[in-house]
């Protein structure tokens, strides 16, 4: 009489959910690395097109294969990463920077860093063009004054004005970059020690808001320098 096989269950594999939770992360984490992630917005720079707790999304690819161009809205480090003014003051090194950007992480107290920050602005002049912007902060570009539809909160540009002027030209593997409230963001007008961002320290391009639900579409704006009618005269200021 032969004895019957008995079926065995195979071990249990412990160490399987926490290879896929591995997995799965390292997937998440590649995508916002290196293809898109979202942000929101933290201040009022930008206002009125986009307004303080906006999720946009960030796009990361089209900077592999061109340069920024005038009109496009950009995420970038802050400048106390690459402004020579400001680097000695505030430095951080990749790997606190890694976990500051990590969502919820980053909130922890003790784990802030202003060079660990990324900004949001607007791209209003490239490498070589010849910028100038006014009191008001109404802006020129290579002698022709621009148009700019989203900009409807200029300086007060009456004696002892908050807002500075600009007269530069671009340099090379840079951009200027702007806030679309003139009144009220810290952008290249006023760093200390530059007033360009260098390209290598541009995340992304924002493409699309997500939220408020009732506020979602494309954030991709035309070059409000291109030909066909685009320059005009700025209108007249406004107080803030």
């Amino acid at each position: 009489m032969s004895l019957a096989e008995v079926p065995t269950t195979p071990p249990k594999d412990h160490w399987g959910f926490w290879r896929s939770l591995g997995l799965t992360l390292a997937v998440a984490m590649g995508i916002r690395q290196f293809l898109v992630e979202a942000r929101y917005i933290p201040s009022g720079s930008m206002l009125p097109g986009l307004q303080l707790q906006d999720r946009l999304l960030v796009e990361k690819l089209s900077y592999l294969q061109r340069g920024p161009r005038r009109g496009e809205i950009v995420v970038f480090h802050a400048p106390h990463a690459f402004d020579p003014a400001l680097q000695q003051e505030y430095k951080a090194g990749p790997l606190r920077c890694f976990l500051v950007n990590l969502p919820l992480v980053g909130s922890l107290p003790g784990l802030q860093e202003p060079a660990c920050d990324a900004f949001i602005k607007r791209v209003v002049a490239v490498a070589g063009d010849r910028v100038n912007v006014d009191p008001s902060g109404h802006l020129s570009v290579n002698g022709r004054p621009v148009n700019e539809p989203y900009v409807r909160n200029y300086c007060d540009n009456s004696p002892g004005g908050s807002c500075r002027t600009l007269e530069a030209v671009v340099p090379a593997k840079s951009v200027l970059v702007l806030g679309d409230n003139r009144a009220n963001s810290w952008d290249g007008r006023f760093w200390p020690g530059t007033h360009f961002v260098p390209l290598n320290q541009i995340i992304g391009r924002a493409v699309f808001r997500f939220f408020p639900l009732n506020a979602t579409g494309s954030l991709v704006s035309p070059d409000p320098t291109a030909t066909g009618g685009a320059l005009a005269a700025p209108s007249p200021a406004t107080a803030p």
